[in-house]
């Protein structure tokens, strides 16, 4: 079991000091391993849940601390919040477990602190019950420290949602996703797909609200099945599956994918138009191209080309050029935070500035190269409405010739849609939060 918590301390070090992606960063050491299952399930419940909720941990450890947490040895630290995240949030993990086995490693990596650790944890778990970390009078910092999330970002959404609203992101943006599977249907059927999964032993069911979903809960990694590999399925969360559906694609057009790596949203676009429509993958990184390239690969799809392209500056040769265009522009990933915890670490309200000058350029390009009457698709997987609605509202007031058509998935309490046409999606436990705006060329305006 020390093994696994290894491998645990190594990524969360990676995330924490390295700004390595969590996602990548686990497969990567996973990968490696010689873990069992069951450990690797471990090693994954601990990193997310420690990155998640790394604030209230560190509220929690620096209440025991003489001297600043930051002076605190990396590597203990580490320990310490890992171990106190399984005492707090695991209940099957037993407490005297944990304390072991994180002063076992706290001996590996660094002996000296390993009576610290044990005194920090026994006073943890000693206190656990009655000692008050936070003023709880304080909606802000209760928010805050019950969440986890920085008060800037809480902030942000209580400004531009409202207090109920912005808990129940906060509490849609904790939970665990599960992983959801999008059926290809140039390779196979719903039907089909869906009896050869159970077969092979995996929990699942439908769906939450996309007619080519499968939920999966249980089973062995789904990149490693037949069905993946032969492009029956493939990986995609159920918010991203509403974009390509919402673009009125059909056969025999020219659609433009301005920001598409790693290509769900591109191959999707391929598989409704019956792999019979010309898709322009563009992405600013060259060496992403080839993830869009194997997924079509993949998935059998011959009619994606794709290039290098940076999409906020403006390319004559593309003018009037597609009949429909995505913009899945880069944004803060405030929506997908249930996937990347470190989000709440590594943003702030700069960067945030910073993208919605990008985002805006390529909105501006993008409207010269649609042909009349084409559709242009904004989406983002954020919340921030300085990103989504603001940028919506600034474009057509530089862009008259562009109406917002309504969209409308069905009735989901997770859903909200705008008198004005666009939809929020609210994190949940089957979706991510993302926006979705589509805007028509209208002919002689």
């Amino acid at each position: 079991m020390i093994n696994a918590r290894k491998v645990a301390l190594d990524v969360v070090n990676s995330v924490f000091y390295k700004d390595a992606y969590s996602n990548i960063v686990l497969n990567m050491h996973l990968n490696k391993s010689n873990l069992k299952d069951k450990d690797k399930a471990l090693v994954t419940e601990i990193v997310y849940g420690t990155i998640k909720y790394k604030l209230t941990i560190d509220k929690i450890i620096q209440s025991y601390l003489k001297s600043n947490i930051k002076k605190l040895d990396k590597d203990i630290l580490n320990i310490l919040r890992i171990t106190i995240y399984q005492i707090r949030y695991l209940d099957k993990i037993p407490e005297f477990a944990a304390v072991n086995e994180a002063v076992n490693l706290s001996k590996r990596v660094c002996s000296k602190f390993s009576k610290l650790v044990n005194g920090v944890l026994r006073n943890y778990i000693r206190d656990k019950n009655k000692k008050i970390y936070y003023n709880g009078k304080d909606v802000l910092e209760s928010l805050s420290f019950n969440y986890s999330f920085p008060k800037w970002m809480i902030k942000l959404f209580i400004n531009q949602y409202g207090e109920k609203i912005s808990e129940d992101i906060l509490k849609g943006l904790n939970e665990r996703p599960n992983i959801t599977v999008r059926v290809n249907d140039l390779k196979s059927d719903y039907d089909s797909v869906f009896e050869e999964m159970t077969k092979e032993g995996y929990n699942i069911e439908p769906g939450f609200i996309c007619p080519e979903a499968i939920k999966i809960f249980n089973g062995k990694n789904i990149e490693n099945n037949i069905l993946f590999k032969k492009g029956k399925v493939t990986v995609q969360d159920e918010s991203a599956m509403l974009v390509a559906p919402s673009m009125d694609l059909k056969e025999n057009m020219v659609v433009l994918d301005l920001c598409s790596a790693p290509g769900g949203k591109t191959t999707h676009i391929s598989e409704i138009t019956s792999d019979k429509s010309t898709v322009h993958a563009y992405d600013l990184h060259e060496n992403k191209l080839c993830l869009i390239e194997d997924n079509a690969n993949r998935l059998g799809i011959k009619n994606i080309v794709t290039k290098s392209m940076d999409a906020s500056l403006y390319k004559e040769e593309l003018e009037n050029f597609a009949d429909r265009i995505l913009i899945d522009v880069p944004c803060s990933g405030l929506g997908i935070i249930r996937k990347k915890p470190e989000i709440k670490w590594n943003k702030n309200t700069s960067d945030i500035n910073n993208l919605i000058h990008i985002q805006r350029k390529i909105m501006k390009n993008s409207a010269k190269y649609l042909k009349d009457n084409g559709v242009l698709l904004y989406s983002t997987c954020t919340l921030n409405k300085k990103e989504n609605e603001e940028n919506v509202k600034w474009f057509l007031r530089n862009n008259k010739h562009f109406k917002i058509e309504k969209l409308y998935y069905g009735n989901c309490d997770n859903i909200i849609y705008h008198k004005e046409g666009y939809v929020t999606v609210l994190p949940n436990k089957s979706m991510d939060g993302f926006f979705i705006c589509r805007m028509r060329k209208i002919v002689g305006v």
